[in-house]
């Protein structure tokens, strides 16, 4: 054995350049694995230790205003462990140094001992005393984004009064691990906090003492969710329930569950990828190598060394290059992985967020990395260890030539002879063409992928933000108010235009399949808040029926002609059917339109507005400001494009770093392909090629061989890398596509343009590096070896 180990080393160190290619690419499928499961791991774990140490509710239910009685009747449901109920209201937030107004949700917390569910982790101060006036603790993340500590101070329109409140500690909740303000696409925390204040004190501000109007349940876990939630929303119905909901609708759960989707995707779908490549290279590499070596297989078995001794030495080979691509890829994946953490957590408020630095990830990773390799030499190692001694040592069959396309190409009018020369290798090892060009295929459609990532992006705001959602700012009542109320809004300062809105909740069912969602008012003189098709063209909204979302028509399986039971929630629960008349696009939620006169008609309260689309005058946005801080029936302002510009600057710089990475792990996948090709070729050819030297061809005119080769089988496998990229593109824009937003898949085609110059570029540059050695050739030496 120790014979063989001299030459495993001898042979490391010949064709460690190939090695290492090889193992690179399997280092990229490591990390890949390691990063999304190690954070997928991180976020599960994190989040569930948060829920549970901290009792995060199964079922959330909101309600107009329900009797402390009432408590009782819903603790006693079956199944229900522990119950919190609470006061929670919008309020529109007056920060000092800071002209635009900022929104919060204000919440309830007993007077003594702490909150049966959803407690809060304290991270500096002490939670606020009920005698004294005004005292509140806020989220952490909205104090960071304003400096705040402990002591400072803030105004906060509350039930139509300015009140000045101090802030005693800062905390983080699990029912606000993802917090979202009214009308933002991401976080801005700087606009959007959450506030606790003691239930004595929020129930006088609000008028609520004896009531609540929030209720969170903790299930056993052999409750059904759905019976519970039945119970629930019977005993809250004549108080204006408005219809409870589990986990997966809670917003802040939603979007984390969200990312958990992407990850177990990316997890899915790109390391193995990596690994089928490497396999394919272990396989090129290795088959060459033996081919190479068939006469000193023949020769150790005829000095006595068994089958499975020269198997067990070809496997050594191949846990070699194995190792380096675990090291490799074990390193890189747990840096990754920190990047990733640090990510999140400017996203995710956790107690704490570290990266997963378990065990058996590592060890999963190495598994299948070590299984793809000797996945991909298995054949290979079995035809070199069952050659008989005496077969080994003659020469190998010589290959088989014909005449490409017999008597329907004139080669030689079309082509000179050295493109000949090139072409001819692809036709003469068909498979192994095919498999390189699948091969380069790969980093083509992992780049489409990624890249396809910035279009949709861009076509989704291009949707919401200048086709459908086009105002400046939406203001929120705090209650529906009279159509005058629009009036009022229009006087603002800077106001140019406005249009009301209505959003009514309800529930919608086919069958036994039903949504929680709202209907929105809608018309055709709107401008606005518009309903618009594919080509951004506005709808004519019917005078009756539904207008509803594609993601609603696919969840509920209704299709236009389709009658729809619709429970009004807020009306008492009363049941209307109407018919669906179209099926539009929307990207926003599980969203259902209808025209606003019949809406107000269904509804049988008159005409009534919920909130007021408006464009204001940017020269005049601080007296628009000033004048909303002090409006007492305005609940919360979402202001559009300074979300707009949030939601630009966070996909950007999330889709910058994933394009970033995709690059490199492309560029890693087309060298490790290419430079084993090339390789290969001028092993294969170097006696042809040194022969063209020595008839007087000139350097470039031999490299041409080379290059023409691999240049075919790099155009070759682009269509191929687009199809394959395309067909991924969809199922990862699917996966991140939630009844929260819709995300549109769009490639546009310089997006494949540019995954090919990058994987033509990384491919050329490959090639061209094996290609020095054509100039180097030893020219006697190659001659006097033989084919």
């Amino acid at each position: 054995m120790a014979i063989l180990d001299r030459k495993l080393f001898r042979d490391v160190l010949r064709l460690w350049t190939q090695l290492l290619a090889v193992a690179l690419v399997l280092a990229c499928g490591v990390a890949t694995l390691i990063m999304a499961v190690g954070v997928y791991r991180s976020l599960i774990e994190t989040r569930d230790t948060f829920y549970e140490r901290y009792r995060f509710a199964d079922v959330f239910a909101t309600v107009t205003r329900a009797p402390d009685h009432l408590a009782d009747d819903i603790r006693a449901i079956d199944g229900v462990v522990r119950a919190d109920f609470r006061v929670m209201r919008s309020v529109v937030l007056d920060i000092t140094g800071m002209t635009m107004p900022a929104a919060g949700t204000v919440i309830s917390t007993p007077d003594t001992g702490e909150p049966e569910l959803n407690r809060l982790y304290i991270r500096v101060g002490r939670l606020p005393d009920p005698d004294r006036i005004g005292e509140v603790a806020v989220s952490e993340n909205f104090a960071k984004a304003h400096g705040f500590s402990p002591g400072d101070r803030f105004e906060a329109l509350m039930n139509g009064k300015k009140r000045m409140l101090t802030i005693t500690a800062i905390v983080l909740s699990p029912e606000y691990v993802y917090a979202i303000g009214p009308g933002d696409m991401v976080p801005d925390s700087k606009r959007y906090g959450i506030l606790f204040m003691p239930a004595t004190a929020l129930d006088g501000i609000f008028d609520m003492d004896g009531a609540f109007n929030a209720v969170s349940l903790a299930l056993s876990r052999s409750a059904s969710e759905d019976a519970v939630i039945e119970k629930l929303d019977t005993l809250l119905k004549p108080y204006g329930g408005i219809g409870a909901y589990g986990r997966d609708r809670q917003m802040s759960n939603a979007f984390l569950d969200g990312e958990l989707q992407g990850l177990e995707a990316m997890a899915s779908i790109i390391p193995p990828i990596f690994l089928a490549v490497a396999a394919f290279l272990v396989n090129m590499v290795l088959s060459r190598l033996v081919t190479l070596e068939r006469e000193q297989i023949g020769l150790l078995k005829a000095l006595g060394f068994s089958s499975a001794v020269i198997a067990i030495h070809y496997v050594k080979l191949v846990l070699i290059i194995a190792v380096f691509g675990i090291i490799i890829g074990c390193t890189l994946g747990s840096w990754w992985g920190l990047g990733m953490t640090r990510i999140y957590v400017r996203f995710y408020t956790f107690p704490f967020l570290v990266f997963d630095w378990s065990r058996d990830v590592y060890l999963l990773a190495t598994a299948v990395a070590t299984g793809a390799a000797l996945l991909g030499a298995i054949r290979v190692i079995y035809k070199a260890a069952s050659l008989p001694a005496a077969v080994a040592m003659r020469p190998p069959e010589p290959v088989r030539y014909r005449l490409a396309f017999a008597g329907r190409w004139h080669w030689p009018q079309l082509l000179s002879q050295l493109s000949i020369m090139a072409l001819r290798n692809l036709t003469r090892f068909p498979v192994r063409a095919g498999m390189t060009v699948i091969g380069i295929a790969m980093p083509v459609a992992l780049l489409t992928v990624g890249l396809s990532m910035s279009n949709s992006m861009d076509a989704m705001i291009k949707t919401i933000f200048f086709d459908t959602e086009r105002q400046d700012a939406t203001v929120n009542f705090t209650d529906p108010q009279a159509p005058e109320a629009l009036l009022s809004v229009m006087r603002l300062p800077g106001v140019m235009r406005a249009e009301s809105t209505r959003s009514v909740p309800v529930i919608v069912r086919n069958g036994y399949r039903e949504k929680h969602l709202a209907i929105n008012a809608a018309a055709d003189s709107n401008d606005l808040s518009r309903v618009v098709n594919r080509d951004a063209v506005q709808l004519s909204i019917p005078p009756a029926g539904l207008m509803i979302s594609e993601r609603v028509a696919d969840t509920l399986g209704l299709a236009v002609g389709d009658l729809a039971e619709v429970e009004l929630v807020s009306r008492n629960h009363r049941l209307v059917e109407l018919p669906v008349t179209s099926v539009v696009q929307s990207l926003l939620g599980l969203a259902v339109f209808m025209d606003g006169e019949a809406l107000d008609r269904m509804i049988g309260d008159g005409r009534r507005i919920s909130g007021v689309n408006i464009a204001v005058d940017e020269a005049r946005l601080d007296g628009f400001y000033a004048a909303v801080k002090a409006t007492p029936a305005i609940a919360s302002v979402a202001l559009n494009r300074l979300s707009l510009e949030n939601f630009r600057r966070s996909m950007r710089e999330n889709i910058d770093i994933m394009s970033s990475v995709y690059i490199a792990l492309a560029a890693v996948i087309t060298f490790g392909i290419v430079y084993n090709t090339a390789r290969i070729l001028l092993s294969e050819r170097g006696r042809e090629l040194a022969s063209l030297r020595v008839l007087g061809f000139s350097r470039a005119e031999v490299s041409r061989v080379l290059l023409l080769e691999i240049t075919v089988l790099l155009v070759l496998s682009q269509p191929i890398g687009w199809f394959v990229g395309n067909r991924l593109a969809r199922i990862v824009v699917d996966g991140f596509s939630s009844d929260l937003f819709t995300i549109p898949f769009e490639i546009d085609p310089s997006s494949y343009a540019r995954a090919s110059l990058v994987v033509v570029v990384a491919g050329l540059v490959s090639a061209l590096i094996v290609r020095r050695r054509i100039d180097r050739f030893d020219l006697v030496e190659v001659l006097k070896t033989r084919e």
